[in-house]
């Protein structure tokens, strides 16, 4: 436990200094900072990569598996809890302990607490006690039963005289009694092979102990070298939240300046969006207002020309139809009749009345001169400047915080090298060295202990066995030798050996049984006890509970380990609570609460992100006054294309034309009527005329309305009359609200960024230092968590309380209670052995006198 207290001391240096400092940065009420969470949650923050801190291997494995010797073990057990089935009487060790604490004097037992502790602590004991003072009884009586039994067969009593009466059930009674003996020799060499076993495991265990101290001193070696590594790991990850921190910084433009132009491009890019849009309908009208110009051209050259033609003829029709013969009755309503038709060779679009363009389009292109895609184009440029803004604005600031993250690490690297730790920890392997050569130096003294230990069991199973060997040659001889046609008095050489031989067994059996069971009844109170007050509590952690109980030592110390480690015996650290922390291999930071005498949360959040940092990362400011998104040219250019009548044309006139067919009449279908007429005239001049104005009419439709209606320059001069007209009405439909709208949507964009662009800027310039800070915060919380379950992990020290819970109890104390279980019953068996052999050995020997009858026969046939 020595170097354990040194290393908490090593870890705790200079926590008294930190905790103030602690207690003043922490010093924001919780209820102030709970509000202020509750206000808006911390942005999500990129999850950093510290790697995986340097991990120790173990190398002992603190279980212990018995094998077949484990039946053993558990009968014993069961033995155990049949003597001693009260449980563990934790409280009453605790008053003992309690009351106890100046040292036991004889006169404070006649104190009434003492006299009830004492007589809870016999009933507890009531098994064993029992027990012992039966084998206390055996003990004493047995060699003064064996001094009387001698004396009284010298006496000729007690079955010494050499005299055997008749008996009718001779050959039954000698059968049961070498039954029974064979039967109680079979249960003594049970019991001897079961204590032979237990005896010998203990010495094979012995040499599995090496293994498990060898494998023990290997891990804290392990633990001592790996921790250093371990601290040196958590130290240089700093350097990966201050990469971080600094990469952020150096792309403050695009990440603090991206984050305000994202929230600002809301209500900023529409609006210059709409302004270039319209920069592209000036230049879409000015286009459609160029097709109107030339389609009209094209069309009125075709409709003159087809005016003129049509006009001629109807001049040329009209004179023939003033001709003196259509004056007659019949002709003259034919004549009327043609002549109210002449008014329908005539154009129906006449596209020469259409109103002018071109001062609309002079305006355009007077507006065109001034290149308004490009002025937006420098607005989005300003707006997409923010970056750039916010990153010559904050440059002082970046280099302020890289100088002061440089002096955090070093901070950070001069407080973990203020610690001797790699020296004292080169020490402290050193004195493991030395240790485990001292201990290696006992391990001939150990063989030469455990070979004095194991002859002695042997010798004591020896005993056992003379006696074992005695009936066994008796038994053999016995039935070998006996004849049942000798008397008693003729019985052989062989016969009479026998019965000797089971006397014999029956002397020894006086004489070793009494030492036997002293031997027994030692290591039973002695193993029983242990096992069952300190194995079992061992076991399931009830000894724990002891240790840990509060003021157990002393009325005004709480806690035993606390204030033997840390000189603090209020903290709330329990030997169960280290064990159960050690066993689950989580950090000596965490089993031992170092949090109580160094938090090492506090120093982190003190160190690594203090108010220094704090206040820089809160003095970060933006100005956005300097982002222009239209100028004034581009103003002027907008209300200029408002007004250049382009809204005021008679689109519905154009449209009107266009829709119009060519003709007024379909000029084929009037010349066949005009032939029908014709044909009804009578022949002559007239009918000849009319049939060639006829002609003349279908050559006209033939030559000047077909190409207008097939031509491609016609049909494709319609076409975009109509579609450019259409697109022009579209465009300039309500154009001077549109351009309206559009300059007081970038007005309002301007004054947002201007005037109430301030609490957008400090919103996500307070979200960016918090994703700054969450990368701090990220690294504290991952040294905590590294050294709660990574950091010297604190398996080897649970490992040895398993490793002393095995050798101890496993290994030792189990084959010692297996030891006086197998021994005890063969001492236990011993004396139905010898009443068995007494009774036996008076139908073998030979006797020196017989039963005679009156007529000579003898009873023995």
């Amino acid at each position: 436990m020595l170097w354990t207290s040194w290393l908490v001391l090593l870890l705790c240096w200079g926590a008294k200094s930190g905790e103030q400092q602690a207690d003043e940065s922490d010093g924001t009420p919780a209820r102030s900072r709970a509000d202020i969470h509750r206000q808006r949650s911390p942005p999500p923050v990129e999850p950093l990569d510290f790697g995986f801190v340097p991990a120790a291997v173990y190398d002992t494995h603190a279980y212990y598996e018995p094998g077949p010797i484990g039946i053993l073990f558990h009968m014993v057990h069961a033995f155990l809890y049949v003597i001693q089935p009260n449980p563990f009487p934790k409280d009453m060790i605790v008053k003992v302990i309690q009351q106890n604490m100046g040292g036991i004097k004889f006169e404070e037992w006649r104190k009434p607490d003492n006299v009830v502790l004492l007589l809870q602590w016999i009933y507890y004991e009531v098994g064993f006690l029992t027990c012992a003072t039966i084998g206390i009884t055996l003990v004493v009586l047995i060699p003064i039963i064996g001094l009387c039994f001698c004396v009284c067969r010298c006496c000729e009593n007690c079955g010494g005289e050499m005299h055997q009466r008749q008996r009718k059930n001779a050959d039954c009674q000698r059968g049961f009694y070498t039954a029974s003996l064979i039967a109680t020799s079979i249960f003594i060499i049970l019991g001897v092979l079961i204590a032979y076993a237990a005896n010998h495991n203990v010495t094979t265990q012995i040499k599995s102990t090496r293994r498990l101290i060898n494998t023990n001193l290997r891990d804290l070696k392990t633990f001592a070298n790996n921790t250093p590594t371990q601290v040196e790991y958590l130290t240089a990850q700093y350097t990966t939240a201050k990469n971080k921190v600094l990469s952020d910084l150096d792309n403050i433009g695009p990440l603090l300046g991206g984050r305000i132009h994202s929230q600002l491009e809301k209500e900023v890019v529409p609006s210059l969006d709409t302004a270039l849009r319209m920069a592209g309908a000036m230049r879409e009208t000015k286009e459609a207002l160029e097709n109107v110009s030339s389609s009209l051209e094209v069309l009125q050259e075709g409709t003159a020309k087809l005016q003129a033609s049509l006009s001629g003829e109807r001049s040329s029709l009209s004179n023939t139809l003033s001709d003196p013969a259509c004056t007659n009755g019949a002709v003259s309503q034919t004549c009327n009749t043609i002549r109210s038709t002449l008014s329908q060779l005539g154009i129906n679009a006449d596209f020469s009345m259409l109103p002018d363009l071109s001062h609309a389009l002079a305006n355009v292109n007077t507006v065109l001169k001034t290149d308004l895609s490009n002025i937006v184009q420098k607005g989005y440029s300003s707006f997409n400047d923010t970056p750039k803004l916010v990153h010559e604005q904050t440059k002082n600031i970046v280099s302020g915080v890289k100088g002061m993250l440089d002096k955090i690490g070093t901070e950070i690297n001069s407080f973990s090298k203020m610690f001797p730790v790699e020296a004292s920890l080169v020490n402290f392997t050193t004195f493991l060295n030395k240790g485990q050569k001292n201990i290696e130096s006992y391990y001939p003294q150990v063989d030469q202990l455990d070979f004095y230990r194991w002859i002695g069991c042997v010798a004591a199973l020896c005993m056992v066995v003379l006696v074992l060997a005695f009936n066994s040659l008796g038994l053999l001889c016995g039935a070998c030798g006996y004849d049942k046609q000798a008397t008693p008095t003729t019985r052989g050489c062989l016969s009479n050996t026998g019965g000797n031989l089971l006397m014999a067994g029956v002397g020894f059996s006086f004489i070793f049984a009494w030492v036997l069971m002293a031997i027994v009844t030692t290591l039973f109170v002695v193993g029983g006890n242990i096992e069952k007050l300190i194995c079992e509590p061992l076991a399931n952690r009830q000894l724990f509970k002891i240790i840990d109980t509060p003021f157990l030592v002393h009325p005004a110390k709480k806690n035993f380990l606390p204030g033997m480690l840390f000189l603090n015996p209020n903290i709330d650290l329990t030997l169960g609570s280290m064990y159960r922390d050690c066993h689950e291999n989580y950090g000596l930071y965490h089993s031992l609460q170092l949090e109580t005498m160094f938090n090492i949360n506090s120093f982190l959040n003190r160190t690594v992100y203090n108010k220094d940092l704090a206040n820089v990362f809160e003095s970060v400011q933006v100005d956005l006054q300097d982002i222009l998104l239209l100028e004034q040219a581009g103003r002027d250019n907008l209300i200029n294309f408002a007004n250049s009548g382009v809204g005021e044309i008679d689109y519905e006139a154009y449209l009107a034309e266009v829709n119009k067919g060519v003709t007024l009449v379909d000029l084929l279908s009037f010349s066949t009527d005009l032939e029908a007429q014709a044909d009804q005239l009578p022949r002559g001049a007239l009918e000849n005329a009319l049939k060639g104005h006829a002609s003349s009419i279908r050559q006209i439709h033939r030559e000047q309305v077909v190409p207008m209606l097939q031509a491609m320059k016609y049909v494709r001069a319609r076409s975009t009359l109509s579609q450019s007209i259409k697109q022009l009405q579209r465009m300039s439909s309500n154009l001077p609200v549109k351009v309206t709208n559009i300059l007081s949507a970038i007005d309002a964009a301007e004054y947002l960024i201007t005037h109430n662009a301030s609490h957008v800027v400090k919103r996500e310039t307070k979200g960016f230092t918090q994703s700054l800070e969450g990368y701090f915060k990220q690294y504290t919380e991952w040294v905590k968590n590294s050294l709660t379950a990574e950091v010297a992990q604190c398996k080897p020290i649970s490992n040895i309380v398993d490793s002393m819970e095995i050798v101890a109890c496993s290994f030792i104390i189990d084959s010692v209670n297996t030891f006086w279980f197998g021994l005890g019953g063969c001492c236990i068996l011993l004396i139905p052995s010898i009443i068995f052999s007494v009774k036996l050995a008076k139908y073998y020997r030979r006797m020196d006198t017989e039963d005679v009858f009156e007529d000579g026969q003898e009873g023995w046939n």
